[in-house]
């Protein structure tokens, strides 16, 4: 991965090569111990993550779907632990899977976005990983609940959780969308500048929802300045128990990764300040502009073109054609579409009218 840029993350185990982003890959799913072994050998072969993660116990929508090996799959993770040296990673969604994993010398825990969602079940986690060392991740929620996402943070910071990250994963959504899951980047930008201090990865596979688009999600989340990516990578994506589409071979993942790019904190910052001063500009015109469309409709009203012989309402009416006449002509040496002038004032027009 290319990058000029150096890094230091608060979060030890949470922590990467400077310049590098931290990556986490590895499977959707635990489906078999050979599957687990095979793909995190391959992983480490051409050196692309940090850190190994498979579901072992997977939330699913609806029953009788595959919801994961369970317990049997922390065994498998110990092995890829002892055999590549990679520390390993898992979700959990209570305290019991909290005490198994542990019991099994699992690295890295993170809550999904069905557990993050609801306050009482990150508590229990909080409550029984107090006095545990071990890094915690946390996904947002299913829905764009800011608070929700803060709040699950400082649940675990004060059961003494040091090591703590966020991972964005985008949110559900009932419109049309390009991905799987809006991925409304504003929010992982609060999210940053709330917690500045809380390491955020990116999670690409669940916000595209499909392998072509990985790149370019992982691109933008570096670009906006994350501190990694969780990528799902299987030994043979087309096969696997649980989200295929989104899945890519370790040797694609390391391609993939090659050619992404991180940008300097300080292009970063600079960018940052840059769209603040552009948002407050957009935000002070939007206001005038507000002002300007009511001071119209009000002088519009004034005019009580209802009340109009059909002579004045006609010399009215030519006289607004030419005005938006003479407003397109302006459009097109301004660069701006013909139409998109039309149906604004169209709109403005009919809105006095009804006034």
């Amino acid at each position: 991965m290319k990058s000029e840029q150096t890094t230091s993350n608060k979060s030890s185990l949470l922590s990467s090569e400077p310049g590098s982003p931290l990556i986490i890959a590895g499977p959707c799913s635990a489906e078999t111990e050979e599957q687990v072994l095979e793909t995190a050998r391959r992983i480490k072969s051409r050196n692309i993550a940090h850190v190994y993660r498979a579901g072992i116990w997977k939330p699913r929508t609806r029953p009788n779907s595959f919801e994961g090996v369970g317990k049997e799959g922390l065994g498998w993770l110990q092995k890829v632990k002892q055999e590549t040296g990679m520390l390993v990673a898992t979700e959990v969604a209570n305290a019991r899977h909290v005490a198994e994993a542990l019991a099994y010398g699992i690295d890295i825990l993170w809550i999904g976005a069905r557990t993050s969602v609801n306050p009482f079940s990150v508590q229990e986690i909080a409550d029984s990983l107090a006095g545990t060392n071990v890094t915690v991740l946390v996904k947002n929620p299913i829905n764009p609940d800011f608070a929700l996402w803060i709040g699950a943070i400082e649940r675990l910071a004060q059961a003494g959780i040091k090591d703590l990250g966020a991972i964005h994963r985008g949110f559900s959504t009932d419109t049309t969308i390009a991905y799987r899951n809006t991925p409304k980047w504003n929010l992982a930008l609060n999210f940053k500048k709330e917690m500045p201090e809380i390491p955020l990865l990116c999670d690409p596979s669940h916000i595209g929802g499909r392998r072509d688009v990985l790149k370019q999600l992982s691109q933008k989340a570096l670009d906006l300045g994350m501190d990694g990516l969780m990528i799902e990578s299987h030994i043979d994506p087309d096969k696997a128990w649980s989200d295929a589409k989104q899945q890519i071979t370790p040797e694609v993942l390391g391609d993939m990764l090659h050619q992404l790019y991180m940008r300097e904190r300080k292009d970063l910052k600079e960018e940052q300040e840059l769209l603040d001063d552009l948002s407050q500009e957009i935000s002070s015109l939007d206001h005038e502009l507000f002002n300007l469309l009511s001071q119209r409709a009000r002088v519009f009203g004034k005019l009580g073109f209802s009340n109009l012989s059909d002579t004045h309402k006609t010399a009215h009416t030519q006289q607004l054609q030419e005005s938006l006449g003479s407003l397109i002509q302006k459009a097109k040496t301004e660069g701006l579409e013909e139409s998109y002038i039309q149906s604004v004032f169209a709109q403005v027009h009919a809105y006095a009218s009804r006034v």
